[in-house]
């Protein structure tokens, strides 16, 4: 039976997602703002927990259609045999979102919902599940629009991006999703050599050791399916035995580089890709941006410059930019830099044109890739030490 689903995402990685779900055996992906709508049997939530690199959540759609007011969203919620999907014992979460909806309050209309599903329970079965805001069992999201009201029930449980190798974090983690869509749209592909020279907690490489790897992401965690009363044990497990079944060995010299000048980041990053199962993968260590040489001939190069919401971060990065320009030129030509910041002002700092830019947001955070072509220059000034790097 063909089931419909939606994966939100960072805003900006549509494009990429829709390609990842379709090779994942998706049918009928449709892109939209924020995310991908596809279609596939069950088995398709299983595999798309497991896999996806970019998803955010899998939510499978429960019900769908028009509205006009609370009562309507009511009897919406209250159609639904909620007791096939799970049991009265579990914990119940709801959120909903809207856009251009014909209502007072979005809270309100999040009560309703949550109401028509108790009351559905009790006729049903006598009993009701309990709330939970903080850690529920079963989690339902609803998205208003003008018109139309869909719901869903989450098959993800903690968003995607929390992989379970993640024990350090530090002032301003990358979210793990959003690395890989920065590899991703930066058109890197297992093999070719990658450096973060910023690199904090390591986010980007380990990213980039767990597809070298063809590690699956979700291998070290559980999901939200596994609460639901759909759940196939057997066929969850065969499915995940075949994903733990193909990864591959480290090489005997890693092409992946992570360094900061900062060293209780390279600690974090060294105890993160050990948490990961990748740490042969990486080539971790302390070293300053400005400074440090190409670790081999070509590749690519990216990274997440701090970018400060200062006056005193602003004026600190605006003189770090041109030394990291100047050092780019100097030691990377031949190299692909990729850059991600919410600072604008990058390229024009920088002394580099970029070849590409492209826009993304790191939760609210407008953002940009700027992707750079290095060639050989002559610098503008003697570099000075780098600013540390916090991811």
């Amino acid at each position: 039976m063909t089931e419909r689903y939606f994966a939100p995402c960072p805003r900006g990685l549509e494009p990429a997602l829709a390609s990842e779900v379709a090779a994942l055996g998706a049918q009928f992906v449709t892109p939209a703002e924020g995310g991908v709508g596809f279609a596939g049997p069950i088995e398709l939530a299983y595999r798309a927990n497991l896999e996806s690199r970019l998803a955010s959540r899998i939510l499978w759609q429960v019900a769908h259609g028009r509205y006009r007011n609370e009562d309507e969203l009511y009897r919406l919620a209250n159609g639904v045999d909620w007791k096939r999907h799970f049991a009265a014992e579990r914990t119940l979460r709801v959120d909903v979102a809207a856009t251009r909806a014909p209502l007072a309050s979005v809270e309100f209309a999040t009560l309703k919902i949550k109401d028509a599903i108790c009351d559905r329970f009790r006729a049903d079965s006598g009993k009701r599940p309990s709330v939970d805001k903080r850690q529920p069992d079963t989690r339902i999201y609803g998205y208003l629009a003008e018109n139309d009201a869909t719901l869903y029930l989450d098959t993800s449980g903690d968003a995607l991006f929390k992989r379970g190798w993640r024990r350090d974090t530090d002032a301003a983690p990358l979210r793990e999703n959003l690395a890989a869509g920065l590899l991703a749209l930066a058109g890197w592909t297992p093999g070719t050599p990658l450096l973060d020279p910023m690199c904090g907690a390591g986010t980007i490489a380990i990213e980039a050791a767990l597809a070298s790897a063809d590690r699956a992401p979700g291998l070290q965690r559980t999901f939200g399916f596994q609460k639901l009363a759909w759940y196939d044990g057997p066929t969850w497990q065969r499915i995940r035995q075949r994903a733990h079944d193909r990864a591959r060995p480290a090489p005997p010299t890693p092409t992946i580089f992570a360094s900061d000048i900062d060293p209780h980041a390279v600690a974090q990053c060294k105890r993160n890709a050990a948490t990961a199962g990748v740490a042969e993968w990486i080539d971790a260590s302390e070293s300053d941006v400005l400074a440090r040489a190409a670790p081999m001939q070509s590749g690519l190069l990216i990274t997440n410059p701090p970018y400060g919401v200062r006056l005193d971060d602003e004026a600190s990065l605006a003189a770090f930019y041109p030394k990291l320009g100047d050092a780019l030129k100097q030691r990377y030509a031949g190299w692909t830099a990729c850059l991600f910041t919410g600072d604008s002002r990058l390229p024009k700092l920088i002394g580099l044109k970029p070849s590409r830019r492209t826009p993304l947001f790191n939760g609210a955070i407008e953002c940009r890739l700027f992707r750079f072509e290095i060639v050989a220059g002559r610098p503008r000034r003697a570099s000075q030490p780098a600013v540390a790097s916090s991811r």
